[in-house]
């Protein structure tokens, strides 16, 4: 019988917290599937759960001590940071987070994480007010913005009596979480990926502009993951208040002209275009010098004009890439995308109804479908915009094996 993570190794790192417990099922599902297990615990999480119980589950010494431990000589947390896979931590805890956060490594799993070179995984789990506090937010930003995957906690009863925002996930959401990304861990290497994000903006007067309400957070999710599945990634970007992806070559603009510019004179050099950027289709046909007065005027007459068809442009110029784009509809979604999808020669297309509420722009979420060349429909469920990104790079990839 193969075993799906043979062969790899992981980390485990566990915090000081009730849901301890359920790092104990995460590791007999990782050693049932194949993996190497070595365990971290800080010394809170010993309150909860024996290193015994680890070493038993998984056949490997705990690593539990940073001095006095048999292994503190051979400097064990580092030749552990060097040869596993990947490192998941479950349950973080608002105190281990905040310390992975800003560089301290005062315990075994901090000093671990700290010399971990390796994608890594942050399960938080707290209480509901905890999660919310401003300063965990921000720590949890700060450690996205360095490459680290954040498992969002679930929402139920949680150990101090109330219900709210902060269970740990499930054991088997985790394994599945770690699973994809032991399986997908460079599957990417050495294709250049161009990713267009966010919305443009065209100028009216010196401080006035007409823009939509794109966040740029797909475009960004789509840059975070396939840069930690090995492309080499440049990210064209309108203007958002998200922080650049680590290791992602970030080129800014405002306006579709400039886009347009900056993906014609990356097109030769990418094996993949991803244009989730919402491009404005019109543009005032002239901007004032000065700032336009209402002047006791009843009406304002704005005259526009269509703006550079980028995908046009870009089926002109290809040659054997594979052409992401991306329809927000409101009516008739798959007719109106496939419609796209072959007017502009595309070999895949996303498409969304933004007439749903809570999805689509602004949100962590959304709601898509999947269509192909081959006019192969693929309805997705309502899934995080960093799991989307990963279904489609998934599809990506299997396109360009076709080739």
């Amino acid at each position: 019988m193969s075993h799906p993570l043979a062969e790899k190794k992981v980390v485990l790192g566990v915090s000081g917290g009730i849901a301890a417990y359920k790092a104990v099922e995460l590791s007999r599902l990782l050693v049932k599937e194949g993996a190497q297990v070595y365990v971290v615990m800080t010394e809170n999480a010993k309150q909860f759960i024996t290193p015994l119980t680890f070493e038993a589950l998984t056949g490997h010494p705990v690593y539990h001590e940073i001095f006095g431990g048999e292994a503190s000589a051979s400097m064990e947390h580092i030749r552990a940071a060097e040869n596993a896979d990947l490192m998941i931590v479950a349950p973080a805890t608002a105190n281990s987070i905040g310390k992975m956060a800003h560089g301290l490594a005062d315990d075994p799993l901090s000093t671990l994480f700290s010399a971990f070179a390796g994608p890594v995984l942050i399960a938080p789990a707290m209480n509901d007010k905890m999660w919310s506090n401003a300063a965990v937010q921000e720590n949890l930003r700060t450690l996205k913005k360095r490459g680290v995957e954040i498992i969002d906690p679930e929402a139920g009863d949680l150990a101090c009596g109330t219900v709210g925002l902060g269970r740990l996930a499930e054991p088997e959401r985790l394994l599945t979480v770690v699973r994809k990304g032991l399986l997908r861990q460079s599957d990417l290497s050495g294709l250049r990926i161009l990713v267009t994000a966010g919305p443009t903006r065209e100028p009216l007067d010196p401080v006035r502009f007409i823009t939509n309400r794109s966040s740029g957070k797909m475009g960004y999710a789509l840059a975070r993951q396939a840069r930690s599945r090995g492309a080499e990634v440049t990210l064209i970007s309108g203007p958002t208040h998200l922080d650049p992806p680590f290791g992602v070559t970030l080129l800014n603009c405002q306006r579709t002209g400039e886009m347009a510019q900056l993906v014609l004179d990356h097109l030769p050099r990418c094996d993949v275009l991803i244009m989730t950027a919402a491009v404005g289709d019109f543009a005032p046909e002239s901007v004032q010098k000065e700032k336009i007065k209402k002047n006791g005027e009843k009406s304002f007459m704005l005259k526009l004009h269509p703006t550079q068809d980028i995908l046009k442009e870009v089926a002109q110029q290809k040659s054997n890439q594979v052409i992401v784009g991306f329809a927000a509809e409101s009516e008739n979604i798959v007719q109106s995308a496939t419609e796209k999808l072959q007017r502009k020669q595309l070999d895949l297309i996303v498409a969304n109804d933004i007439s749903a509420p809570g999805i689509g722009f602004q949100s962590d979420n959304n709601q898509v479908v999947l269509i192909d060349r081959n006019a192969q429909v693929e309805s997705l469920p309502l899934l995080s915009k960093t799991e989307i990104a990963d279904i489609l790079l998934d599809r990506i990839l299997g396109q360009l094996n076709e080739r």
